[in-house]
């Protein structure tokens, strides 16, 4: 049995249904990312197993508890807000210590597990600061030491880093991997940012519409996209839509070769832009290159051909050897064209 069980979790308010049928099985440590845009019931999903939003149906089982009715303060689990909700009057110390004396721990207890708390987040010499001396950066740790302070089943995390500027975000990101890794706790959490989700979670479960469209690791994720929205969500995608007839895709004027097994039938034809090269050999398709983008450790083109406009990535080894206007041919190998058939998830 999984360490946390959501079943058939369904919210509605009114007529409108925020989250359907929403099932998901958590093993103990680890760390699982709802990934989404907004509106699609991730938020609600995690309030729900929060207990901070009732269900109108299904279930939540903690280590085979049924807790789906228990008070949000009963539940005994880490929260951590986009907003931080700290306590501006109280030093840092005192906000990490909150929890702990609200459960009546022990005073000299709690002194030794704040210490240990700031100390994991690094933020040992600051309990004496209030949170507008900090950062947004200390700010977040504080959140963060004050949620595992109480040594919780679970840490749920809600856009946690969405305050922070890219690169702080960036930084942040690792270190709460590393953080997650070395106390083991099972960890949820939101984010909209699919480099995010990449990045940190060991599963992905992506939402669209109140329901799971595509769960997995993320290279499993990235690689084998299960329709358009899931490939053009997880970064960038070509997605080409067409027909399958006996080995080969059809769309538009155009015919490209196929691996063996795919099913005759209208299918979309996914290749990622970093997998296809610029060849002046044989090609699978024309083009002329419309635009060059630069981004540092990679270069986007964008090129025309007679299908549409695709999107082509190169990276920035060395000078770049096509331009703006040039007629260039397409070629990519055939095991990274991934035939999904139309009506899977869109």
């Amino acid at each position: 049995m999984a360490f946390l069980e959501l079943q058939s979790l369904t919210k509605k308010f009114g007529e409108l249904v925020v989250v359907d049928e929403f099932n998901l099985s958590v093993e103990k440590g680890e760390f699982i990312c709802l990934l989404g845009p907004s509106g699609c019931g991730k938020t609600t999903t995690l309030q729900m197993v929060a207990g901070l939003v009732q269900p109108t149906a299904g279930r939540v089982e903690l280590d085979g508890k049924d807790i789906t009715k228990l008070r949000s303060n009963r539940r005994g689990l880490g929260i951590v807000f986009q907003s931080y909700a700290l306590f501006p009057h109280m030093t840092v110390s005192q906000n990490v210590a909150f929890g702990l004396e609200m459960r009546g721990v022990p005073s000299v207890e709690i002194t030794q597990r704040v210490r240990e708390a700031l100390s994991l987040v690094h933020l040992d010499s600051f309990g004496d600061r209030y949170p507008r001396a900090l950062s947004g950066g200390q700010r977040q740790r504080v959140a963060l030491a004050r949620a595992i302070v109480i040594r919780p089943p679970i840490m749920l995390l809600d856009e946690p880093m969405g305050a922070l500027d890219a690169k702080l975000r960036e930084e942040m990101q690792i270190e709460l991997r590393a953080l997650q890794h070395r106390l083991g706790i099972t960890t949820i959490m939101v984010t909209h940012d699919q480099a995010e989700a990449m990045t940190l979670a060991d599963r992905v479960v992506l939402m669209k519409g109140g329901q799971v469209e595509q769960m997995g690791n993320p290279y499993e994720m990235y690689e084998r996209p299960n329709g358009r929205f899931s490939s053009t969500f997880l970064g960038r995608a070509n997605v080409l839509s067409g027909s399958v007839q006996d080995g080969k895709f059809n769309v538009g004027d155009c015919v490209l070769p196929v691996a063996l097994g795919a099913s005759n039938g209208k299918a979309d034809y996914i290749i990622r832009p970093e997998k296809i090269e610029f060849t002046k050999e044989t090609a699978l398709l024309k083009a002329r290159v419309c635009a060059r983008v630069f981004l540092g450790n990679h270069w986007l083109y964008q090129v025309e051909t007679s299908i549409g406009i695709m999107h082509v990535t190169c990276a920035n080894d060395s000078p770049p050897g096509v331009r703006e206007g040039d007629q260039v041919g397409l070629r990519w190998d055939l095991a990274y064209a991934h035939i999904v058939p139309q009506g899977s998830p869109t």
